[in-house]
């Protein structure tokens, strides 16, 4: 036979501003970096400068900003 498990959904709030914003900002990063890749591939050399830096720092930038996040978070918990 079987037995019905009743399920009790637990309520999670949804990602702080901090992380939501690491999050877009790696995303947009590692578009970026994606984008000099493929224009490297494809055999162009001068690449935008503007690319290049956006593929540099805002990546990292996204990264740092989600791990703040995640200690904040933790120490909060605790």
């Amino acid at each position: 036979m079987e037995t019905a498990v009743k399920e009790t959904a637990v309520a999670t709030p949804g990602k702080p501003f901090l992380m939501r914003l690491g999050i877009g900002l790696f995303a947009l990063g590692m578009v970026a970096v994606l984008a000099v890749f493929i224009m490297f591939a494809a055999g162009l050399e001068n690449l935008p400068v503007w690319l290049s830096a956006a593929a540099g720092i805002i990546t990292p930038l996204g990264l740092g900003l989600g791990i703040i996040a995640l200690v904040h978070e933790a120490r909060r918990k605790n």
